[in-house]
């Protein structure tokens, strides 16, 4: 496999010269290594020349098997041999592919984490689909990997709720999904908020009442996030996005966990007390005080974001927080605290926003489409998508192939792009089979589990005999190494990459090179590839939160 070989070249390397550099070898080799640069300055030596001695040393190395050296320049590049085949695929044709040893290290992924205000709308759902791809990679991977939902249920967007459903007399419709009432109540209750400074004053007295923890208050709150949480949960389910647990700030308050963390904080030279309670984080290089508590004694969402850090860093061996971009300074005053308490920060990892064509979107404007609305429009796109290619089947075969390519196509083009570039979804890219999208990617999977259906069964065997087999066995054997990359960077993007290019690289090889018709060994060997690309392609859908269809 590429990351065994990776590794023992990596292995060889360091042992001849104390370092480790291997790198992709891009069109001239498999691997390759630079080395020779960084040696040419200590020994004061031409690149080329020593490249020609480590050449020569590698060639010789005992554990370099059949792979074979080449010297270009100051490079020395690697070749897999022919044995490098067999490797891959007689692993790639197993049921699982890619599993990963069992890790004893226990990591949590917190992801999403809206307010309960009202429905997710697309510029969430990025947050949700990188960190449960992330999630799922670290599973595939052998880690114990645990999603959260923060659940922000006491805090003044939520008040400004309990308000609205007290004054504006919105009743919840028949069939009307929870997280839509409470969107339209909280519209509703910001309208009023712009009219008078005295409900501003209510809506103070509200969280004031449920942070003492007055029942009734307290039940008023939970009755509304419930309702709201219920319809977000609803959505992520259509999405292949489960959480493994919702935890409630709340909690947080009532057990005496932020009343503990504020004692500490207030033991911090860094802590001031001015009306407000904040902490002066400038010798940290950040400018903005970090403000824990109101005037009014009632604390901020930093003071239960504090708390709840560290219940989970005394709880899980790793943190990772999937944070929007608008987040950046209060993850940094987050750490920087933590830090300070001589507490596990989390690893954060921020991405850019989504938006559709027509622009951006505000929940308290009411400017938003839902991510329920764009789910159910993409997914009539879809069923006609599969009706014009598949007439054939009945009505509610293709409304099931539609639901799974309609998700497919939103998660798929929404990871594909790195977290730290915004992007813009367009359900006529996204929905192109055509194209690297997720359909596309769907399609050849399902490709190769008809080809295989119609072959019957056959002995695997490995005799590569042309460069489409060559090149598509090599993208095989590349997908454990890809998901060390996504878990190692946290870039799942890396990993819809892979499996768009390995889609590209079986439709060629099917182009290109008969297989059903073939015979004898060159046959078996060719369903044998088709066998490891259904595989390979199985586990990177999987990895993504995307559906491998059997037929299209």
């Amino acid at each position: 496999m590429f990351h065994e070989e990776r590794a023992r070249i990596a292995r060889i390397m360091r042992e001849i010269t104390g370092a480790e550099e291997v790198e992709d070898g891009g069109i001239h080799a498999d691997l390759a290594t630079s080395a020779a640069f960084a040696l040419a300055k200590i020994e004061r030596r031409s690149p080329m020349e020593i490249a020609r001695e480590l050449g020569e040393r590698i060639a010789k190395h005992p554990d370099i098997g059949d792979m074979r050296i080449e010297v270009k320049g100051p490079y020395v590049n690697f070749h897999f041999g022919d044995s490098y085949a067999e490797k891959v695929l007689s692993r790639a044709i197993r049921e699982r592919f890619v599993e990963g040893e069992r890790k004893e290290e226990r990591l949590v992924v917190e992801h999403t984490s809206a307010n309960p205000n009202g429905p997710l709308h697309v510029g969430h759902i990025r947050n949700s689909i990188i960190g449960d791809s992330l999630a799922r990679t670290f599973r595939c991977m052998g880690y114990r990997a645990e999603t959260q939902y923060y659940v922000n249920d006491i805090g003044r967007q939520i008040a400004i709720v309990v308000f609205g459903l007290g004054k504006t007399g919105i009743a919840r419709m028949d069939g009307e999904k929870g997280d839509h009432f409470i969107a339209r109540v909280y519209i509703a209750a910001n309208r009023l908020l712009e009219q008078s400074e005295e409900t501003v004053e209510e809506i103070d007295r509200l969280m004031q009442q449920v942070e003492r923890g007055d029942p009734a208050t307290v039940a008023v709150f939970r009755r509304a996030v419930e309702d709201c949480l219920a319809g977000i949960n609803e959505t992520l389910k259509a999405l292949n996005v489960i959480h493994n647990r919702f935890i409630w700030e709340s909690d947080f308050v009532r057990n005496g966990d932020v009343e503990r963390v504020i004692a500490r904080v207030k033991r911090l030279p860094q802590c001031h007390e001015d009306g407000t309670l904040y902490l002066d984080l400038s010798a940290e290089g950040i400018e903005k005080p970090y403000v824990l508590k109101r005037s009014d004694g009632t604390t901020v969402y930093a003071a239960r974001d504090l708390a709840y850090h560290i219940w989970k860093g005394h709880n899980f061996d790793r943190m990772i927080d999937v944070l929007g971009a608008d987040h950046k300074l209060i993850g940094t005053q987050l750490i920087a605290t933590l830090v300070l308490l001589g507490e596990v920060p989390p690893v954060i990892l921020h991405f850019e926003f989504v938006s559709l064509p027509e622009g951006s979107m505000s929940t308290r404007a009411g400017k938003f489409v839902s991510a329920d609305d764009l789910v159910r429009e993409v997914t009539e796109k879809a069923f006609g998508e599969v009706t014009k290619r598949r007439p054939d089947l009945p009505e509610d075969e293709r409304w099931r192939i539609a639901r799974s390519v309609a998700i497919g196509a939103i998660r798929y083009d929404i990871v594909k792009v790195s977290p730290e570039k915004s992007t813009v979804f367009d359900w006529r890219e996204a929905l192109d089979f055509e194209r690297q999208s997720g359909p596309y990617v769907q399609y050849a999977h399902a490709r190769a589990c008809s080809i295989l259906a119609k072959a019957g069964e056959f002995t695997p065997a490995y005799e590569l005999t042309n460069e489409f087999e060559v090149a598509l066995m090599k993208q095989i054997g590349k997908l454990p190494f890809v998901m060390e990359q996504v878990m190692h960077e946290l870039r799942p993007h890396l990993l819809a990459a892979y499996a768009r290019e390995l889609a590209d690289l079986f439709n060629t090889f099917y182009r290109y090179v008969p297989v059903l018709k073939s015979e004898g060994p060159t046959r078996a060997s060719r369903l044998t590839l088709v066998l490891a690309t259904r595989n390979a392609l199985r586990e990177a859908l999987e990895a993504l939160g995307i559906d491998a269809l059997s037929s299209m």
